[in-house]
């Protein structure tokens, strides 16, 4: 039977969520001992696959420590300025996400070698493994913001959606989180991925996971803090942010009702990405195309069964039918999103393969055609994202429907961050398998599962970009309703200034970001070829590369490169929405949403076709790997690496925090008037941070250091008679001057040659 809006109390919504969160908590724990209890690997894969979960731990921990300064700060601020719940819940979404990220990577590190084991003998005995590792990381995400926010929603009552609205830090907590996550784990991976392929690939013509080369467990390392714990958090912001936008925007509309809607949607979801998740089976011998549909039916099994949980929850909330409408067309959406990426990125399809080909021109037009490619993919996204704000604006009658739409695109996380997730695990499987020498069969399994992880990552960062639009709208749509300025005139001088301003912001967030991945890339580079110079026999074999050093290294110089890009997306709407009042901080998120959104999707899509146009290379095709077309598309994957996997998920988070950071603090911007002065203090905070900073720059990073290292490698090219005094060419844009040492290699500038004087040392 229906229930009326009097019958809707927070506890009679909250209650079933609740409940629902524990019995997905309980398939959490099932499908940890499945993946607990799948058969080992030998010595040399444990000691490996160790290796590399140890990695994982001291990132997450160094990250934890960094993040819990910026936490402490925010909750200070939303404490003062708003109120204590909203704070409380603020801490909470932080601690959730952080905790969630947490757990799925360190299963996802514990299945790597696991998913290699099986694949020994069957494919789909590997692909079950993995799936069910990155199920355990959908459903975490699923089960604990749902008990968080049911726990919230009866215990503060009237203040949670009502009042001061301190549900929306929730979701402001869990984006704090995600954007260290995106961007700090984005930042590891790639310049690790970037460092081992230049050097090891194409300088020493090394496989791709060698273990002789220095730089192979940070890489693996980071495919897990970037694509297992950078995801987790993303979604799970966008899980809650969807939530609480269409229940802050529902109360409005249709009452108890408008509230229930929204999260009984999200709690019917998780039962049905449960069912899509049991689905997952494979024949041995799949093709990569066997592999998509596997992964395709169990996302369309999942959405068959959301639309007869969702047709219930609307009879028993009493509602429209129109809203079951809205709900369907966010869940076409995100299959449709999901499509499109996969026609995009998958070397099953021509835009892949087109890419493959260029290579037998050159490295240069596989770039061009991977931009291209990533460019066209932005056409259909827009139509389907312009389409569903418009049908559910107008079928809904506002922009309720337009959050209900993210409510139903979001619904089936589960599933869909399990294929996300999955992927990490397969790519580790396929380099634990080489570097431990296992049958060729094995080798081949796994590239099948690291091709689909390719693929599948591209599918959930389309999805998630997809949803930060319609999540980041929603929470505009809230601020304005919050501060009255819905109806607000457009083309006013500040509100057009702000949007210029944040239409500029993802494109200095990506570049940021990007230089970032150069730096800390660079580094890495250095200390590979180091390694491969000074401990003998290393390239022979006969000698071991000092692995952990290069984590540490690479941890390091990614944590302080990702405080710009945090500093941007965190103090940008506080200093101009404070200094500059709520019709520019509306342009300002307006910018950043719509080019963010488009910004983000092209860079996910063509760094995804690179790496599978150098896959199907790698496959036999245009002459096969180590062939020069190989080579060519070699270059065009290691552009894709910071494309796909740090600038262009965490602008994702970029649109979200600024979001969320306006309807969490949007009582702040209404009296805008009265805190000016504030925006001030904060830029001249950042007058005083950036310089120390700056000193504070790791000395793999410094520049001076860098330079002595590729000096001494051009002195040791000289003949080796004349090596303890080579003359080398000076950098004519180089500013160091004087005399540059490190512990083997002294560099004396002759300024009247323009040459560098090279004395080695013992």
């Amino acid at each position: 039977m229906p229930y009326s809006n009097s019958e809707l109390t927070n506890y009679a919504i909250g209650g079933p969520v609740l409940v629902s969160a524990g019995i997905g908590f309980i398939v959490v724990g099932i499908l940890i001992y499945l993946v607990l209890s799948a058969k080992k690997g030998n010595e040399l894969m444990e000691q490996i696959s160790d290796a590399i979960h140890e990695g994982a731990k001291t990132f997450l921990k160094l990250e934890y420590t960094a993040l819990s300064v910026l936490a402490a700060f925010l909750f200070i601020l939303i404490c003062v300025a708003i109120d204590w719940r909203t704070g409380l819940c603020y801490l909470f979404g932080c601690f959730c996400s952080a905790f969630c990220g947490f757990v799925g990577m360190m299963i996802c590190t514990k299945a790597n070698v696991k998913t290699a084991a099986a694949a020994e003998t069957s494919l789909n005995g590997a692909l079950r493994v993995a799936f069910n590792a990155g199920s355990v990381m959908g459903l975490t995400v699923v089960s604990i913001a749902l008990a968080l926010m049911s726990v919230f929603l009866m215990i503060w009552d009237h203040n949670a959606i009502g009042g001061k609205a301190a549900l929306a830090g929730l979701g402001m907590g869990a984006s704090t989180v995600s954007i260290f996550a995106r961007v700090g784990g984005g930042i590891f991976t790639k310049a690790a991925d970037v460092g081992a392929d230049l050097v090891g690939k194409v300088e020493k013509n090394l496989p791709e996971d060698d273990i002789r080369n220095p730089a192979t467990i940070a890489d693996n390392v980071g495919d897990n803090v970037g694509d297992v714990a950078g995801m987790g958090a993303d979604l799970f912001s966008s899980f809650v942010g969807s939530t609480v936008a269409a229940a802050l925007l529902g109360i409005k509309v249709a009452g108890q009702a408008g509230i229930a809607l929204p999260f009984w949607i999200m709690m019917s979801g998780m039962y049905a990405a449960i069912i899509g998740i049991l689905v997952i089976r494979t024949k041995e011998n799949a093709t990569q195309a066997d592999l998509l549909h596997v992964i395709r039916f169990g996302q369309f099994v999942a959405a068959a069964f959301q639309i007869g949980f969702m047709a219930i929850v609307v009879y028993v909330t009493d509602l429209s039918w129109n809203y079951l409408a809205i709900l369907i067309i966010g869940l076409v959406a995100g299959l449709c999103i999901g499509l499109f990426s996969e026609f995009f990125t998958s070397s099953a399809f021509p835009m892949t393969r087109g890419i493959a080909q260029a290579g037998r021109v050159g490295p240069a037009n596989v770039v061009i055609s991977g931009i291209a490619v990533g460019s066209f993919s932005c056409v259909p996204l827009a139509f389907v994202i312009a389409a569903v704000i418009l049908s559910s604006y107008n079928i809904a009658g506002g922009f309720y429907g337009v959050a209900l739409t993210s409510c139903g695109l979001l619904s089936t996380l589960g599933i869909t961050l399990a294929t996300d997730a999955y992927g990490p695990v397969a790519d580790n499987a396929g380099g634990i398998a080489e570097m431990a020498g296992m049958p060729a069969k094995t080798r081949e399994n796994t590239d099948k599962l690291d091709a689909l992880g390719n693929t599948t990552a591209a599918i959930g960062k389309g999805f998630a970009v997809g949803s930060a639009i319609l999540t980041s709208i929603s929470l505009l749509a809230t601020f304005m309703t919050r501060i009255g300025l819905l109806d607000m005139q457009v083309m006013t001088d500040r509100f057009t200034a702000g949007l210029l301003l944040g239409s500029m912001l993802p494109f200095w967030f990506a570049a940021l970001t990007m230089q970032a991945v150069h730096k800390a890339a660079q580094s890495v580079i250095t200390e590979v070829r180091r390694q491969f110079r000074e401990i003998k026999g290393l390239m022979e074999g006969e000698a071991k590369a000092d692995h952990s050093g290069c984590v540490h290294m690479v941890t390091k110089c990614a944590l302080h490169a990702m405080v710009y890009p945090v500093l941007v997306v965190v103090l940008t709407p506080l200093i101009t929405g404070i200094g500059l009042g709520p019709h520019f901080l509306v342009g300002l998120v307006l910018g950043a949403d719509v080019t963010g959104f488009m910004l983000g999707f092209m860079m996910s899509i063509s760094g995804g076709s690179w790496d599978n146009a150098k896959k199907y290379v790698e496959e036999g095709h245009y002459g096969g790997k180590k062939s020069d077309v190989h080579k060519a598309t070699v270059v065009g994957d290691t552009i894709g690496d910071p494309f796909k996997d740090t600038s262009g998920p965490a602008l994702n988070i970029l649109i979200k925090l600024i979001s969320y950071n306006t309807v969490v603090l949007s009582s702040i911007y209404k009296k805008q008037a009265d805190f000016w002065w504030v925006s001030l203090i904060l830029i001249g905070v950042l007058i005083v941070f950036i310089p120390f900073w700056e000193w504070m720059t790791p000395a793999p990073m410094r520049r001076e250091n860098i330079e002595a290292i590729y000096r001494q490698l051009a002195g040791e090219n000289q003949d080796a008679k004349n090596k303890d005094n080579a003359i080398v060419p000076s950098s004519s844009s180089d500013d160091v001057k004087g005399t540059v040492s490190t512990s083997n290699v002294e560099l004396q500038e002759l300024p009247s040659e323009g040459h560098w004087k090279v004395i080695m040392h013992a």
